[in-house]
């Protein structure tokens, strides 16, 4: 499967240019005439030597020769597989420069097993964990609880951005929702939002509270939970035909 209705991949050719990375007319070889080259060229040189021009275009070669992982973003990653979180209950914090670099550094720091499929579409994860996808039945993402249009490839992250890769079963108004639980204004407290393929907020049934491995409570969506003292225990969310939530202290 892919993700959602497929990547949106773009695609286009580099302009040519010959060994110095300049064009000329006509396309024909030989040195450059001296009316060719830039004004900024023709400078004086700096007092202690070297050219201004020079050095501002060494700078230039030396920023667009860094690497993509310079760029990367801060992000917060979490895995929820088909019946249990696979990694980062709490999202993780990692370092990665696109929705599957996340999945990646998250495969790292987890020590847990996914794979990439190459389609004329671009790539596509097919399995993360035991499962793999089969049927309407597969593996999907999310940055900041909204589903991009774009593939995991393709999605340039921002510091601070939420990366939740899930399982997920897709009928014919897409997949389930997925649910985000948050401190609430009050002290102790905490409030539960179901989020749609596209970010909005909707609505679910069954909605349970979760605090530790023990204790649980019915709640809506609508209300505020407050569990009272809980040291040390997480707090998440679970509803009907929803992806779990993330788990908060």
């Amino acid at each position: 499967m892919r993700f959602r209705d497929g990547p949106a991949a773009v695609r286009g050719d580099a302009l040519r240019h010959d060994a110095t990375g300049t064009s000329r007319e006509g396309g024909g070889r030989g040195s450059l005439e001296s009316e060719d080259l830039p004004a900024a060229l023709h400078t004086e040189p700096l007092a202690e030597g070297g050219f201004v021009a020079k050095r501002f275009a060494l700078v230039v070669i030396v920023v667009l020769a860094m690497p993509a992982a310079a760029f990367a973003a801060t992000v917060k990653v979490r895995i929820e597989g088909k019946t249990q979180t696979l990694f980062g209950p709490t999202e993780i914090t990692v370092t990665a420069t696109n929705a599957l670099d996340a999945l990646e550094q998250a495969s790292l720091a987890g020590e847990f097993y996914y794979h990439v499929t190459q389609t004329s579409f671009g790539p596509f994860v097919d399995q993360v964990g035991r499962y793999g996808g089969s049927g309407s039945s597969g593996w999907v993402f999310k940055v900041n609880d909204a589903s991009p249009p774009v593939g995991a490839d393709k999605v340039t992250l921002a510091d601070g951005d939420r990366v939740l890769w899930y399982f997920a079963d897709f009928g014919p108004t897409g997949g389930p929702p997925t649910l985000t639980v948050k401190a609430a204004a009050k002290a102790g407290c905490y409030t539960a939002t179901a989020f749609d393929d596209n970010g909005k907020a909707t609505t679910v049934t069954g909605l349970t509270w979760h605090v530790g491995s023990k204790k649980t409570a019915p709640g809506t969506i609508a209300n505020a939970y407050c569990p009272g003292k809980h040291t040390g225990l997480l707090v998440r969310a679970t509803a009907t035909s929803t992806i779990r939530s993330n788990a908060v202290k």
